[in-house]
């Protein structure tokens, strides 16, 4: 097989395997009711967009190209940490609507049962009201609100790297 064919397979195999994940996502979040999402606990708001927002931090710093995985980590550790989270939530206050701030309070506010060594008490709510609301978007399917957010905190890093 030609490498142009071998292409034009791949690329079928991955938009395939895409949709599938796509539908297989829409069929468990659609049995998510939206009513009962308000009432979860913010820690099991913050449990879920904790691994979204892992997610898309090691998304985004390995398509800055194929490094060592000790230095992906650093790099990902840099938006991971809860100061760099709480820094992150309070800057995105301006953007937020009413609804997500409440969610975003809701999940600083709640009652906190353990704490990294690493971080101050302070920074580690605000960090796990940052990851409720990402929770919160992700389970009610907001994804375009989810990602324009994501997409917000990049240019608000990259905006403090520069000065």
């Amino acid at each position: 097989m030609d490498k142009e064919n071998r292409f034009r397979e791949y690329d079928s195999i991955d938009k395939e395997y895409g949709q599938y994940l796509q539908s297989i996502e829409e069929d468990i979040i659609s049995k998510i009711k939206k009513s009962d999402i308000l009432m979860y606990n913010p820690a099991v708001l913050a449990y879920i967009g904790d691994s979204v927002y892992e997610l898309f931090v090691r998304t985004l710093v390995v398509s800055e190209g194929n490094v060592q995985v000790s230095k992906l980590h650093k790099k990902a550790v840099l938006f991971v940490k809860a100061k760099a989270q709480a820094e992150m939530a309070e800057k995105l206050d301006n953007y937020l609507t009413e609804e997500e701030k409440n969610v975003l309070r809701r999940g600083r506010n709640a009652k906190t049962t353990s704490m990294p060594k690493n971080a101050q008490l302070a920074d580690y709510k605000q960090a796990t009201g940052f990851e409720a609301l990402l929770g919160y978007l992700y389970l009610n399917n907001c994804m375009d609100r989810l990602m324009e957010l994501l997409h917000l905190i990049i240019e608000i890093s990259y905006d403090n790297d520069q000065k």
